[in-house]
């Protein structure tokens, strides 16, 4: 396990969100769905994080900016009235129009079935699968055990296998 790490002070907050700003962005986008309150909502985590008088311990600076994130978006009120948009950056490599309209197909249920999925498997799955954090760091980020945290991921994960293996989402 990591050893834990303080939130540097005010001279290094622009260091940490030139380095941390995409991931914080990414996962908000993901679990708002509109790049407006994604925007929103990275802006305010690192300004929550300036604006903090307390020293902040925990495993990575990173988790802090997610959880900060994460619960900006529960306190959000237009939140039950969102829906998840597919990222402008996804383009199909593919020769084919048919291929890359069955690829655009598959993408679409896919993100309609991350859409189904409860607040805290889908953060859970993006941290993991996007982000690449360890269980640990979700778990702590989301305030869960470590067992609950695998198997958020996990359920999540069988949940969109099967849209690939042809069942419906």
């Amino acid at each position: 396990m990591p050893i834990a790490e303080s939130l540097p002070h005010v001279t290094d907050l622009d260091a940490l969100y030139r380095k941390y700003a995409p991931d914080v962005f990414r996962f908000a986008l993901y679990l708002s769905g509109e790049r407006s309150d994604a925007e929103d909502i990275t802006s305010e985590t690192f300004v929550r994080a300036w604006a903090s008088s307390e020293r902040i311990e925990l495993a990575t600076v990173r988790g802090y900016f997610f959880t900060i994130a994460r619960n900006l978006f529960l306190q959000s009120p237009r939140r039950s009235a969102r829906s998840v948009g597919l990222r402008e950056d996804l383009e199909s490599k593919r020769a084919s129009p048919y291929d890359g309209t069955a690829q655009r197909s598959e993408l679409d249920a896919v993100m309609a079935r991350l859409r189904t999925l409860p607040e805290i498997d889908r953060a859970a799955l993006v941290m993991r699968a996007e982000h690449d954090m360890p269980y640990e760091e979700i778990a702590q980020a989301l305030g869960i055990s470590l067992s609950s945290a695998k198997v958020k991921v996990h359920r999540a994960r069988l949940a969109l296998a099967g849209i690939r293996a042809g069942l419906s989402p």
